[in-house]
């Protein structure tokens, strides 16, 4: 099996499948091309590094860089020649193919770091490639060289790449190799974007972070942004937009802890991808380090990037014992941790909970809190597991003192979302919790954009059955291929309808509120609300510019301005009216226009119905008659296939075979010929002149015929042409047409030199030298070399021009001519035709007629 192949078979997981919430653990794929030990990591990592640092990519582009580590890893280990075709080229880096030929081809030309030979396409564009990366080559044998790879170490960095950045392929079997991690992005800085998330790949740990730079770095941009900076070679706000891209798609994780003083540590740099691969969560690791518990809100923009909830125990955990956790192995003190407190390490033993005394306000323990709101319970985990039991006992802070039931511990404090669905924190947990919990079938859906947009209502999502989350996944599907064809950025549809989700929980005052989420779901917040007539609006702000709504302005401001026109109209006409008589008769008036507004609204719509009710029957009346025409014209056609040819009589030649018509247009040709020969060496004016000439061309051109159809039949096989005479009759005019054909441009260029040596044109000639040269800037030396031959040049163009017109009026004129005489030939009685008619040749042979 082929690496391509068999990266398609362990990388067949969806993408969505790593983790960007907190949740259950996806089980292990063996093999997985981002799991790679710290000997393969430092092995490739070191080839990559060295590849890029060349001193022929310096200035080069993102892409060209990309390019050079495609290559590279495609490279045959015993030939080391990649044959790959431009627009695959361009699918590896994210860039279309045109700039692939024009802009990186000839990069990589220029680097001297890859050899090219090209294969033109149909337009002589760079369409086959053959490259081999020199320095990559070059290494092969020497020992200890960082870019002497072995060939399953060129087969590991080919699923590298596959599982990063692959473009996606359809097998003509039908298998499917999904697209890699960010094979989906492209367009501008897409190349960037790839490299980027390579190199990070390359460098994040088995638990998915990636160690950041030492030194001083810009505070305002932070050390992960001056890290990928570095990766890159560019400037720190450079690496911060590519930072905050591959965020946007969930592909990297900032995320900045807190102390109990508010003073945040420093961020972490996490690659969730390179962690599923290795089966940890980036929970785990944030739960590792963490050394106490942490504010629960994150007032800088930085803080709880990533996900930080409870990892889900091994198994269903008791009233009195602790759930079996893993606990990365970290070196750090400030790695980003969960956010609830410290759990022991395993086996560490735990005062169970105690059971409730029955007194309403006891749950609040000392702190002093408000009682909640009714029917809200404590907080829990966002994952839906059980909250395990703190260390500590927790009749000192927070018993659960509701009822005489057993109740599982509170977590300490309610997290936010953000709009991207991210969850920060625990979830409040509603009345019937336990019930919805059982009819939860299934997480957020496998998609990436699924799992952006509704990331903000995973509550709401765990309480549905599995038939309704399967309706809320097509109706958001739809919904997010809507916003995707208004938008022009279509891959921030997800945020987009994540931001809708946000804003509507807001109003509703939170998920815990929300008693039926379904309905909630489907008629709430995946309905867009246009507060005017334009199509992009949702609550007064535009979908594509996320600004305030134009239209809704223009709207208000009407509405503003009838209400001042009406109120002056109340003014001027009832100046007596008190206050509250004049607010009356205002509001009165004002619904009366309303009323008219709206009677005026639907009739628009009426008349908009009955306009397009007139376009579809005059489109289907339109498709109808060019369907009848259609079906005449079919008619007419069989018809006319089934005609015998006018000439030689052969049947089904649609009236004209071809042989016939070859024939017919030779004829042409040769008159046209004798016609041309006739402008400069015949009389126009003498019938019998013409017709000589004619007569001669038509002798030259038939022997030229003739030659034409020796050379033909000595060039075919004998008995060829035995077999179908039909074929052999159409051969043969053609050949004869085809020696016409090359003759006559001879006629004509030869009739336009004799014509330019006319007294019209020598004439003509003559004025055009004069007036050349008696412009104003040859004036001061008109017999100098630049006046003669700026002369001598407009005396040919006009001399040529003299001819071709001559030529054009010599030959309507005997075209003229012809025509009459055919008219007179017509118009003659037949009696006196019939000499004519008796010698013409019938069936090939001259045959006489006597007359009686």
């Amino acid at each position: 099996m082929s690496a391509v192949a068999v990266s398609a078979a362990v990388f067949a997981r969806p993408r969505a499948e790593l983790p960007v919430l907190a949740g259950p653990v996806p089980d292990r794929v063996a093999g997985h091309p981002l799991s790679l030990g710290p000997d393969a990591r430092a092995r490739l990592g070191g080839a990559v590094r060295m590849l890029l640092d060349l001193a022929g990519l310096d200035g080069a582009s993102d892409a060209v860089r990309l390019a050079v580590l495609v290559l590279a890893s495609r490279t045959p280990s015993e030939t080391g020649v990649v044959e790959i075709r431009t627009s695959e080229l361009g699918r590896w880096i994210g860039m279309s193919a045109s700039y692939t030929a024009s802009q990186v081809v000839p990069g990589l030309r220029r680097s001297g770091v890859v050899s090219v030979e090209t294969a033109p396409g149909a337009y002589g564009q760079d369409d086959g490639l053959k490259c081999k990366v020199l320095p990559l080559w070059a290494a092969q044998d020497v020992v200890g060289h960082p870019l002497n790879l072995a060939k399953k170490e060129y087969a590991t960095l080919q699923r590298l790449l596959e599982a990063v950045m692959a473009p996606g392929w359809t097998h003509r079997d039908g298998r499917i190799t999904p697209a890699g991690l960010i094979g989906r992005r492209t367009g501008r800085g897409a190349a960037t974007d790839r490299l980027a998330l390579l190199l990070l790949v390359l460098e994040a740990r088995e638990t998915g972070r990636v160690r950041l730079c030492g030194g001083t770095v810009d505070t305002k941009r932070g050390r992960a942004a001056a890290t990928v900076a570095r990766l890159l070679g560019c400037t720190a706000s450079a690496g911060e937009r590519v930072l905050e891209r591959l965020e946007d798609r969930g592909l990297v994780l900032r995320v900045r802890l807190k102390t109990t003083s508010g003073m945040p540590t420093r961020s972490r740099l996490m690659v969730p991808a390179v962690a599923a691969a290795h089966d940890r969560m980036v929970a785990d690791d944030v739960q590792g380090d963490r050394a106490q518990a942490l504010e629960p809100e994150f007032p800088d923009p930085d803080d709880a990037a990533g996900p930080s909830e409870t990892p889900a125990p091994e198994k269903e955990p008791q009233v009195s014992s602790v759930p079996v956790t893993d606990v990365a192995d970290v070196a750090e003190p400030d790695v980003a941790a969960a956010l609830h407190t410290d759990h022991p390490h395993l086996g560490t033993p735990v005062i169970p909970p105690q059971l409730s005394g029955g007194f309403s306000g006891e749950g609040r323990g000392a702190e002093g809190r408000q009682p909640e709101r009714a029917r809200v319970r404590e907080d829990q985990a966002a994952d839906g597991q059980a909250v395990v039991a703190e260390s500590t006992p927790p009749v000192a802070e927070d018993g659960p003192l509701r009822g005489e039931k057993p109740e599982e511990s509170p977590v300490e404090g309610r997290e936010g979302q953000r709009a991207g669905g991210v969850v920060t924190g625990g979830r409040p947990k509603a009345v019937g919790w336990e019930k919805t919990q059982q009819q939860r079938r299934v997480g957020l859906p496998a998609d990436l954009g699924l799992r952006v947009a509704l990331g903000p209502v995973a509550g709401l999502w765990e309480r549905l059955s599995r038939w309704q989350q399967k309706q809320v996944e097509t109706a958001a599907q739809a919904e997010l291929t809507r916003l995707a064809g208004m938008l022009e950025r279509p891959e921030m549809a997800p945020r987009l309808l994540a931001d809708r989700f946000t804003d509507r929980l807001e109003e509703a005052g939170g998920e815990a509120l929300v008693e039926r989420p379904f309905p909630w779901l489907m008629r709430r917040g995946l309905v867009q609300r246009q507060a005017c007539s334009d199509r992009r609006c949702d609550d007064g702000i535009r979908l594509d510019t996320r600004a305030e709504c134009e239209n809704c302005g223009n709207v208000v401001h009407i509405r503003r301005a009838w209400r001042a026109k009406i109120a002056a109209q109340v003014d001027r006409e009832l100046p007596d009216l008190t206050e509250s008589e004049r607010r009356r008769v205002l509001e009165e008036r004002l619904r009366e226009q309303a009323a008219i507004e709206a009677e005026d609204f639907v009739w628009r719509q009426e008349q908009a119905r009955a306009e397009q009710v007139r376009r579809d029957a005059a489109h289907a009346a339109a498709q109808e008659r060019a369907e009848r025409e259609r079906q005449a014209a079919a008619a007419a056609d069989a018809v006319r296939q089934a005609l015998p040819c006018e000439d030689c009589g052969l049947q089904r030649s649609a009236g004209l075979c071809e042989a016939c018509g070859f024939r017919r247009r030779t004829e042409e040709a040769i008159v046209e010929a004798g016609l041309i020969a006739a402008t400069w060496s015949a009389d126009l004016d003498d019938p019998g002149d013409v017709a000589a000439v004619g007569a001669h061309v038509r002798a030259s051109l038939e022997a030229d015929i003739e030659r034409a159809r020796r050379e033909f039949l000595e060039l075919m096989e004998p008995g060829t042409l035995d077999a179908d005479p039909v074929l052999a009759a159409s051969a043969l005019a053609f050949t004869a047409l085809q020696a016409v054909q090359q003759a006559l441009p001879e006629y004509r260029s030869s009739a336009l030199r004799r014509l330019g040596r006319t007294e019209e044109a020598e004439a003509e000639a003559r004025r055009a030298y004069k007036t050349e040269q008696g412009r104003r800037w040859y004036k001061h030396n008109p017999h100098g070399a630049d006046a003669v031959a700026a002369a001598t040049k407009a005396a040919d163009a006009a001399r040529e021009r003299t001819a071709q017109c001559l030529l054009a009026a010599r030959l309507e004129h005997l075209g003229e001519r012809a025509a009459a005489r055919t008219e007179a030939a017509v118009a003659a009685p037949w009696m006196d035709r019939l000499p004519e008619l008796a010698a013409r040749p019938l069936n090939g042979e001259a045959a006489g007629v006597m007359i009686a």
